[in-house]
């Protein structure tokens, strides 16, 4: 199936449609393998055009009201909600996600960010006083936002929207994999009447669109999200305009389930995370550790849960995993899963043959794998597929040492029977975000990782204040004071 919308030959610059001068590059669907849209990418030259728009746009958008900027998001959020039919059409096209996942965590997180920058912006203070210094909060400057394809739209929200509040125009360059969501939040921003030039849509390459951006001396901020290496690459380039530079990048975090813990409910849920969005989820619990004395048990309940969970028709009710997003990115997880039977490991649910019935598409088993040292390739390196590997521990300082044996440090989980046991656990792990006993995700709480999980936070205040500057105004001592 095809849209009209997913045909695009012009590219969103200084509030015009203009023809850019890449190619036209065709947009596929993971689950079909069959092309469903077409782009014309922005070259270099388009992109320098792009943050000129944004610089141009710049003064007078720094200078609008909170007040303001809380009506134009409030008036997206009404846009984009009037769209939810084309835009879960279109994530289920380019991601491959399935629909009520596309719905329900794809657009109804992307929505949820953006009505909490609304409400932040009826309580946030960008002045306050500290002794005889008001102390100001500023927008930063003009935003690159250069967004994954995993979560497209979501991920695009989570930078577009608190720029927006902090009043700094963006140029947004999306995936190359998944633009079409991007070009419908162009259309949402187009109609609610987004001064001309706050925000630009530069679809396009990363090493050349990308690489503008980044190093362009008129980019105030750089926000990326994407793999540790890519990330390296947009902070080199930009370290020569000692520009700030945001990066949410991978994980491999842990799932530790204490031996108070209700061990099916700890298990169950942690194969279903690692799953969601088939695997491709830079926060996903794909190391489950568990008590040594427990461990066949925790498998059993893995390998069941795991063969449970159904695979298919990213259309289809009950799917609860489409394809990943390519062939490249399916050859890379059956290379790790083949990689780890190699070093020794077990196979308990899934591996490397197809799914029954489904020849085509990017599809693969949810798997689990067991048998392998903590220090091992699958269980050190960011698989983003549908891969856990399962981990015994000796005592909770053993489980707490595995856990922070990693080079990330992006998200977690601790099951206990008692909150405050596990709460004291959360406090050792060397990670940006832990979830006890399976809490709920909160748009308003900050997001992004220790270590080589990246820099910065993204949502919640701390996500504004990626896209602030702060200015200390000494006052003078008044007339006749002493």
């Amino acid at each position: 199936m095809t849209r009209a919308e997913w045909s695009r030959d012009t590219i969103y610059v200084g509030g015009e449609w203009i023809t850019p001068g890449g190619l036209v590059c065709d947009v596929e669907n993971p689950a079909t393998e069959q092309v469903v849209g077409t782009i014309r990418t922005a070259t270099a030259h388009d992109a320098a055009n792009a943050v000129l728009a944004a610089r141009l746009a710049n003064q007078a958008w720094s200078q609008t009201t909170p007040a303001y900027r809380r009506g134009l998001l409030l008036d997206l959020s009404v846009a984009l909600r009037s769209r939810e039919e084309i835009i879960v059409e279109t994530l289920v096209a380019e991601v491959g996600a399935p629909a009520d996942i596309a719905l329900s965590s794809h657009l109804g997180q992307a929505l949820a960010v953006l009505d909490q920058y609304a409400d932040l912006l009826s309580t946030f203070s960008f002045s306050e006083v500290v002794g005889h210094t008001r102390v100001l909060r500023e927008p930063a400057g003009v935003v690159a936002a250069i967004t994954p394809w995993n979560y497209p739209l979501y991920q695009l929200m989570a930078k577009v929207a608190p720029a927006l509040a902090a009043g700094c125009p963006v140029v947004a360059k999306p995936a190359e994999l998944t633009p079409l969501s991007a070009f419908l939040l162009a259309d949402a921003l187009e109609e609610i009447g987004l001064p001309a030039g706050v925000f630009n849509l530069v679809p396009g390459s990363g090493s050349e669109v990308g690489g503008v951006l980044s190093s362009h001396p008129d980019v105030d901020v750089v926000s990326f999200t994407g793999s540790v290496g890519v990330g390296r690459i947009v902070a080199a380039t930009a370290s020569d305009t000692v520009k700030r530079v945001c990066l949410e990048l991978g994980g491999k975090s842990a799932s530790i389930v204490l031996p108070s813990a209700d061990l099916e409910r700890a298990v169950t849920a942690t194969v279903e995370n690692v799953m969601f969005n088939s695997g491709q989820t830079c926060a996903a619990w794909t190391r489950l550790l568990v008590p040594q004395d427990r461990l066949d048990e925790a498998l059993v309940t893995a390998a069941s849960v795991a063969d449970s969970l159904v695979v298919g028709d990213p259309l289809a009710d009950g799917t609860y995993l489409g394809p990943v997003i390519s062939a490249k990115q399916r050859d890379s997880v059956l290379a790790f899963i083949d990689g780890a039977v190699a070093d020794g490991g077990s196979v308990v649910a899934g591996g490397t043959t197809r799914p029954d019935d489904l020849d085509t598409g990017h599809y693969l088993r949810p798997t689990v794998i067991a048998g392998l040292p903590a220090t091992s390739r699958v269980a050190q390196e960011e698989v983003f597929g549908p891969v856990l590997v399962v981990l015994p521990y000796d005592d909770v300082d053993d489980a707490v040492a595995i856990a922070n044996d990693s080079a990330y440090g992006l998200g977690g989980a601790v099951w206990a029977d008692d909150v405050d046991e596990a709460f004291a656990v959360a406090q050792r792990l060397r990670t940006g975000r832990v979830d006890i006993n399976g809490a709920e995700w909160n748009p308003a709480a900050p997001f992004g990782g220790y270590k080589q999980s990246g820099n910065g936070r993204e949502m919640g205040q701390w996500g504004l204040d990626e896209f602030l500057e702060v200015k200390a105004v000494q006052m003078p001592a008044a007339k006749g004071s002493a």
